[in-house]
């Protein structure tokens, strides 16, 4: 099986489908642009099919037992370990992502489907205490069943390890799937279905659909789809949740991660961390350190630290195992990101560090580093997604929370302090979904309640808690 030859873009009821819509999607390599492959977008009909394979499957894919479930997630997980090298090869070509964290992906994709069929195995209800009043002498107790079939829709940058944290508790659970896969990246989704294919679950528990967002947003308003869980932007998130009628929604959206560094702590390791954690894979994670808070005491320090870090980071191809700065995923972006740095330098922000490009005809683009900047400025105020970040200096830690809050978005916030009161502090009081202490944002362990707040999105993900989403209790009195 070679996932270089994948040449359609649609899996449908256990079938793999040419798509029949009217507008071509082509794939390239994000750093050589050359072309992977092309396919038409779906049609109506064919998004039609697959809801009505979904529904088919939700009848049969409840009715399996946990264990005939866990069964073939444990199949799935073999098969995609056999296959981890046509996984990474696949992912730095389609997705741009370096061959180190392409790897890791891999790697947490695996960890993921694992949470995912173990979690399964002791899923359950509770025991509702009502032996009172009216209640004398009854026992309750609730059962999780499965919601119904589920729209996914996933982004770019974890082209697998985010689609398994959507797909692998719902076919764990008992409920069928539809993805709408990326358009920059919906290879990796068919190379699941091809492994999906081989295991023993109800044809249509598994489909793939790539399609216009006008189709995307007919399957949102479908009441045939129980829940929708999407990954990308707030715009788009939230525009979706609106539409969505009665149906469940988990958004995991956008964020411009901070970090408030305190005084005490070792600069130069933070330093270190800061500059992977600001500039990997470009900056194009939704926990990618966006903004610096730094006290004054430890300011010019740190400025000196991190510039040193920063200016060894290797950039270029993302096939070579050393680099850690690889493309933006397409020109359109790569633009954008150039733009928002030459509005910033023209509203008075100051570069410590100015963004090159490698090559005209790639999207590589070195880190650049800004201070000085303003709240309005869009690379502090908007999620950045390319290779920026800022650092501040703030007059001391309440402070630093305070510029911290001082957004829109609160996904995940690190903080490096050495002392237990401030840690209290910064966990009482940054709005965001997890403070991380003395680490980046960026950490994340797939079995954590991952999501954020205020415009990062609604819900967590993580296994346990997605199986608790993608579930409805149902009491039983006696």
């Amino acid at each position: 099986m070679n996932f270089n030859k994948i040449n359609t873009f649609n899996y449908i009821n256990n079938q793999f489908e040419n798509g029949l819509g009217n507008e071509k999607l082509e794939v390239l390599d994000k750093y050589s642009g050359e072309l992977l492959s092309q396919d038409q977008m779906a049609s109506d009909e064919q998004a039609e099919k697959a809801l009505k394979a979904a529904n088919r499957a939700f009848s049969k894919l409840k009715k399996l037992s946990t264990e005939e479930r866990r069964s073939a997630l444990e199949k799935l997980y073999d098969l995609i370990s056999e296959k981890k090298e046509d996984f990474i090869q696949l992912i730095i070509a389609e997705a741009g992502k370096p061959r180190s964290y392409a790897t890791a992906e891999i790697e947490r994709s695996l960890t993921t489907l694992k949470l995912s069929f173990e979690e399964i195995t002791r899923f359950s209800g509770e025991t509702v205490p009502v032996d009172y009043g009216a209640g004398v002498g009854k026992t309750a107790f609730t059962k999780r069943f499965p919601i119904g079939p589920i729209l996914c829709i996933t982004p770019f940058n974890f082209p697998l390890n985010l689609l398994l944290h959507k797909v692998a508790p719902a076919l764990a659970l008992g409920c069928p799937v539809i993805v709408k896969a990326p358009p920059q990246t919906p290879l990796t989704a068919i190379a699941l279905a091809k492994l999906i294919d081989q295991i023993p679950l109800p044809e249509g528990s598994y489909n793939v659909l790539s399609c216009a967002n006008e189709q995307s947003q007919k399957l949102v308003e479908d009441s045939r789809i129980k829940m929708l869980s999407f990954t990308g932007s707030a715009a788009v998130g939230w525009k979706l949740k609106s539409l969505a009628g009665k149906k469940k929604v988990v958004l995991e959206l956008g964020g411009n991660a901070a970090v408030l560094v305190d005084r005490g702590v070792d600069l130069k390791k933070c330093a270190k961390e800061l500059a992977k954690g600001s500039y990997l894979y470009a900056g194009q994670i939704c926990i990618s350190t966006q903004r610096i808070y730094a006290h004054k005491k430890i300011y010019s320090d740190l400025c000196k630290y991190l510039i040193e870090e920063i200016k060894e980071l290797p950039c270029g191809d993302p096939s070579d195992e050393k680099t850690l700065v690889g493309p933006i995923i397409n020109s359109e972006h790569a633009q954008r990101v150039e733009k928002w740095i030459d509005e910033a330098l023209n509203a008075g922000a100051e570069p410590l560090i100015k963004a090159q490009r490698l090559s005209k005809g790639q999207n590589v683009i070195t880190p650049t580093l800004l201070t000085n900047t303003s709240s309005d400025m869009k690379v502090v105020k908007e999620e950045v997604f390319g290779p920026i970040a800022l650092i501040e200096e703030v007059e001391n830690f309440e402070k630093g929370i305070e510029a911290i809050n001082n957004s829109d978005y609160g996904l995940q916030a690190g903080v490096y302090t050495d002392s237990i009161k401030n840690m209290k502090i910064a966990h009482d009081e940054i709005e965001v979904g997890a403070v991380i202490i003395n680490s980046i944002p960026g950490f994340r362990v797939d079995s954590m309640p991952y999501g954020g707040v205020k415009d990062s999105g609604l819900g967590r993900e993580g296994a346990r808690y997605a199986l608790l989403d993608m579930s409805e209790p149902r009491l039983l009195v006696y």
